[in-house]
C-alpha cells in the first residue's frame, strides 16, 4: 500500500509540473517565450514539446499499454535531461537546471515504483502454486 501512495504522489508531482509547463509554453507566456529564444529554440518547439508534454501526462494516467506509458517515460527523461544540458550550455546559473534535475529523479521514482507496483499488483492477484511435497 505504501509503495502504491508513494508512486501516485511522486507521479503527481510529475505529472504537475509537466501540466503547468506545457499551459505555459502554449499559452505564449512571455517569460517562456524568452527562455525558449535565450536557449536558441525556435517559437514551434515549445508548441510542440506543450502538446508533447500533456500527451505524456494523459499517457502516465490513463489506462494504456505498457509500451505507450514506457515511451511517456522515455520522452519525459529526455525532455528533463536536455532542459539541463541546454541552460548548462548556455552558461545559465545552476539553478537554472535545478527544476528539470530534480523533475528527472522524480520521473525515475515514479518508473520504478510503477515497476514494482504493477508487479505487485499482478502477483497478488495470481494465486501462487506450490510444487508438491514443498
Amino acid at each position: 500500500m505504501k509503495l502504491k501512495v508513494a508512486y501516485w504522489v511522486v507521479t503527481g508531482l510529475v505529472s504537475l509540473s509537466a501540466s503547468v509547463s506545457a499551459f505555459l509554453y502554449l499559452s505564449e507566456a512571455p517569460a517562456m517565450v524568452l527562455a525558449f529564444e535565450h536557449l536558441g529554440y525556435p517559437a514551434y518547439f515549445r508548441t510542440m514539446l506543450g502538446i508533447a508534454k500533456l500527451l505524456g501526462v494523459v499517457a502516465l494516467w490513463a489506462p494504456l499499454p505498457r509500451t505507450l506509458r514506457e515511451w511517456a517515460y522515455a520522452g519525459f527523461a529526455i525532455d528533463f535531461v536536455a532542459a539541463v544540458v541546454s541552460h548548462t550550455a548556455m552558461g545559465d546559473p545552476a539553478a537554472q537546471s535545478a527544476a528539470p534535475l530534480l523533475m528527472f529523479v522524480l520521473l525515475i521514482a515514479s518508473h520504478q515504483l510503477w515497476h514494482r507496483v504493477s508487479s505487485g499488483a499482478s502477483a497478488e492477484s495470481v494465486p501462487q502454486v506450490r510444487p508438491a511435497g514443498a
